[in-house]
């Protein structure tokens, strides 16, 4: 059973707390294995993570269906399955075209990186419109889980750790300094590419799994 605040809606917090746990056990176990050099299938020390099979970016394929069944279990529903779909698609097509501005160029963070990085951001506005319990929990997901990675990204990139959280992509070259580097490389992707991302594949999951789920089933009402 969800707990509920005001009587009616989940609380957020107590909804989020054992995914966000279970999410900064997996980063602390991805920083340990790269740390001790464990098999590059789980804990890749490449740049981007190499597709480890040991990784956060994964659990928002897990938890974002469970938060939409708990939620809907719990009377909080989408007021329609397709509406709902075409406005995350429509997140993903605006998110995927403002990331296009805000990486074209890795080594700066000019104008029209600014404005790309705002759509981004911006362009989360969307699951809110498809289910609205749904956006805030894994938002707040969301950052629960980024945060912690935007500070182990701070102390490896400053000490120079052999991990994933500091090597650098290919096309990041010459000399940079260190606020800068950890700006474009840790601290704008964190709090702003992978919110995007975690949002809008839990979100899409999320409603295709409830609705499969709930299909042919009544509505449950709100406590």
């Amino acid at each position: 059973m969800v707990e509920t605040t005001s009587g009616s809606r989940p609380c957020i917090v107590h909804l989020i707390l054992v995914p966000s746990l279970i999410t900064l056990a997996v980063t602390v176990l991805r920083l340990v294995g790269e740390l001790e050099q464990w098999s590059p299938l789980f804990f890749s020390r490449a740049a981007g993570g190499g597709a480890a099979i040991v990784g956060i970016s994964w659990l928002p394929f897990i938890f974002g269906p469970y938060f939409a069944l708990k939620l809907s279990a719990a009377g909080e529903m989408p007021k329609g399955t397709w509406k709902a779909l075409g406005f995350v698609v429509l997140g993903i097509v605006v998110g995927f075209g403002a990331s296009l501005i805000a990486y074209v160029n890795p080594l700066k963070l000019g104008a029209k990186e600014l404005a790309g990085h705002v759509l981004i951001l911006g362009s989360v506005v969307f699951p809110f419109l498809a289910w609205r319990a749904l956006a805030k929990t894994l938002l707040a997901y969301a950052y629960a889980a980024r945060v912690p990675v935007a500070v182990v990204m701070f102390f490896a990139i400053r000490h120079g750790w052999d991990t994933h959280y500091s090597a650098l992509a290919p096309e990041f070259r010459g000399p940079m300094d260190f606020w800068t580097r950890y700006t474009l490389t840790g601290l704008l992707p964190q709090l702003i590419a992978w919110i995007w991302f975690t949002m809008m594949v839990g979100a899409l999951l999320g409603i295709i799994v409830n609705a499969i789920v709930r299909r042919g089933k009544p509505a449950p009402q709100a406590a």
